[in-house]
């Protein structure tokens, strides 16, 4: 299982560097999280301000 951010995502930037293996980037409109590097720590879904990212 990996997380994913949502379409609540406000694009604010805190998740990116909370990832230790840099699966997160910023994408057109939200963040995104490369799902064949993500390894489900969780540590970008504790600090999302709006709770967007979610586990898959």
């Amino acid at each position: 299982m990996t997380h994913v951010i949502n379409d609540e995502c406000i694009s604010c930037g805190s998740c990116e560097p909370e990832c230790p293996v840099d699966a997160i980037s910023e994408g057109d409109d939200k963040y995104v999280i490369d799902a064949k590097t993500c390894t489900d720590c969780g540590a970008c879904a504790e600090v999302c301000p709006v709770d967007a990212v979610i586990a898959e």
